[in-house]
């Protein structure tokens, strides 16, 4: 175990595949959230007793998600009598957290990876899912992480991101969201407010922070856009060298975030993700691009209601816009530590299990933690982005898959994070020039280095 142990410690050392957080608060874990009353009805759902003697130690990815994790986990204690411990990762640190925990004796027995590039790290690690009844319980064998004939991860989620837009502030601007519908429509709209921002009161965009707790909403999901639409045009969905056709409409979108901002673009740097939503709860800017996750953050204690917020697609200028939808997916697998004892797997196994099917489960998945679940028993989610995700849907829309499972590594995220940040300071073509070099020229190097070329 600890030759599979440093195997990965060197793997991640060098491919740097780190998850990227969604959303999240940065506060360390919540391990003294308040349990939520049993359900009545819990008890007849409790599992068999296969895992007598296990116990389960989940390793949570998603922070904005932890008091809903240490409610569930106390429910399901409380009914099984099966110890589950949920430790929480600080945004961000989900990897070296991983790394730290599994070099303990009690290491995590449930805990994630982002895809196939994560998968590569810790494949010693996941036990096969095939045969087991949570896999079973998928509504697509699309949700599976799976290589040479196994499966190694489950999808859990299924998550939308796009642009939050305060309907509000944009009728005071005089717009309407049908309005916003094409990069040039949320052009013209942002630059109107910026020229107005004295007489209006607000900002067009909330704050484009770098730092660690924001600066992935840039460096993967906005860079998710121009890779997506290279994908598209190529036919393909990887590649070991990405060739950057869509980059100026990448510098195109990330000019008009920075430049029509609360916050001048050298301030940036060190901008966080509770400054960018702090400022929207405020009434700041109209516009915060964000994911379906962070939903509860702005509902909460009933800051917007669902008839003040609407997510619209990030528009770059490319594509089909008028069908243009939400970018809609996951990275999120959970997957079981075959190096944990057989008893604890069973319990984990159950646990899992548990959570997809019973009814406590799957409405705490869908209420508390506003998931959409790609499993069989799911509850609708009261998310008015999910729902307003399945609108476009419905409409005939085409959501923009998540791609930056295929980023070949955190250190070429964090690349074209500083060479975005450097650029926002100095908007020179010649800055521009190395966030190319980083998005092209980065991924080819760290490709081959992931994959020992």
């Amino acid at each position: 175990m600890k030759k599979k142990l440093l195997s990965a410690l060197l793997s991640v050392a060098m491919v740097s595949a780190l998850l990227v957080g969604c959303g999240s608060k940065t506060e360390a874990p919540a391990n003294d959230a308040a349990a939520k009353e049993e359900d009545a009805s819990a008890k007849e759902e409790a599992p068999a007793a296969s895992a007598e003697g296990g116990s389960v130690y989940y390793l949570n990815f998603k922070p904005e998600q932890d008091e809903a994790w240490q409610n569930l986990a106390k429910a399901y204690t409380e009914t099984t009598g099966v110890e589950v411990t949920v430790v929480t990762a600080a945004s961000g640190n989900y990897e070296t957290t991983l790394m730290s925990e599994m070099g303990k004796s009690s290491a995590p027995t449930l805990f994630q990876v982002n895809g196939p590039v994560g998968l590569q790290n810790w494949k010693d690690y996941c036990l096969d899912l095939t045969g087991t009844d949570i896999l079973g319980e998928l509504t697509s064998d699309s949700f599976a992480l799976s290589e040479d004939g196994k499966v190694y991860g489950i999808g859990y989620v299924i998550e939308s991101y796009g642009i939050i837009a305060n309907k509000t502030l944009l009728a005071k601007a005089g717009y309407d969201v049908a309005d916003i519908n094409s990069f040039d429509a949320l052009k013209k709209c942002a630059e109107d407010i910026t020229a107005r921002k004295d007489e209006l009161g607000f900002a067009a965009f909330s704050s484009a922070g770098m730092d660690s707790s924001s600066d992935w909403r840039f460096k993967t999901h906005l860079a998710n856009l121009p890779i997506y639409f290279e994908y598209q045009e190529d036919g393909i969905g990887a590649t070991d060298a990405i060739k950057g056709s869509y980059l100026d409409n990448y510098r195109a979108i990330w000019d008009l975030y920075i430049n029509n901002s609360t916050c001048a673009p050298a301030e940036l740097s060190a901008k966080t993700g509770d400054d960018s939503r702090a400022e929207f709860l405020a009434g700041e800017a109209v516009f915060f691009q964000n994911g379906s996750w962070e939903y509860g953050n702005l509902t909460a204690d009933g800051a917007f209601t669902d008839d003040d917020l609407v997510m619209i697609p990030i528009y770059v200028g490319a594509g089909d816009e008028a069908n243009q939808g939400l970018c809609t997916g996951t990275e999120n697998y959970w997957c079981v530590n075959s190096q944990a004892d057989e008893a604890d797997i069973q319990a984990t196994l159950d646990f899992m299990n548990w959570c997809v099917t019973s009814e406590q489960g799957t409405k705490a998945m869908a209420e508390d933690m506003g998931f959409v679940i790609p499993f069989k028993k799911a509850v609708e989610s009261p998310n008015l982005f999910v729902k307003q995700d399945s609108a476009y849907t419905a409409a005939g829309k085409k959501p923009v898959s998540w791609n930056f499972t295929t980023m070949p590594s955190e250190e070429w995220k964090n690349g074209i994070g500083s060479a975005l940040t450097a650029y926002a300071a100095d908007q020179s073509d010649a800055n521009w020039d190395a966030v190319v070099a980083a998005f092209v020229d980065g991924w080819a190097s760290e490709y081959a280095l992931a994959n020992g070329q």
